[in-house]
């Protein structure tokens, strides 16, 4: 192996070391891990929106001080995760999707724990996302996904 791709190479792995790789952190991750469990229950596929994003980086910042999840009583809907180490914005979606045994589609409900931010993925109105991903002043990383238009209305259900 030759000077310059050693040298590539170990210039990559001290960028990533610094936490400014993006992986598992994409617009594409995001996008991904939200549609994977849409396509299963026959929903299209979300579409990115960068004033969505925009929003939920906005609101993610608000929040990096105390890191609380705070729902906003903004435009959009959302889901709100928090965790340690390198938390990344695929294992927030796939905490909400971990919730989809909780859901009852025959009974629209929430059976045996939380359920509606699985719900709010997969909700088929809600067509575009934009989530963020900011570490807190404690060093936690929290996460924000908001959907447009907002999904989980009470006695609705997500899809057909």
């Amino acid at each position: 192996m030759g000077f310059c791709k050693i040298s590539t190479m170990l210039f990559i792995m001290f960028i990533c070391l610094l936490g400014l790789c993006q992986a598992q952190n994409s617009q594409q991750d995001f996008l991904n891990t939200h549609n994977t469990p849409r396509n299963q229950v026959g929903v299209s596929n979300i579409v990115w929106n960068i004033t969505v994003a925009n929003y939920a980086l906005n609101y993610a910042n608000a929040r990096k001080g105390d890191c609380n999840l705070v729902h906003s009583n903004g435009p959009y809907g959302e889901n709100l995760a928090k965790g340690s180490g390198s938390f990344s914005g695929t294992a927030a979606v796939n905490l909400w999707v971990a919730e989809k045994p909780n859901y009852v589609y025959s009974s629209n409900s929430c059976v045996g724990g939380e359920c509606l931010h699985y719900t709010q993925v997969v909700w088929s109105d809600s067509i575009q996302v934009g989530c963020a991903r900011v570490q807190c002043t404690n060093s936690w990383w929290y996460v924000v996904c908001s959907y447009y238009p907002p999904g989980n209305y009470e006695g609705e259900y997500p899809y057909y």
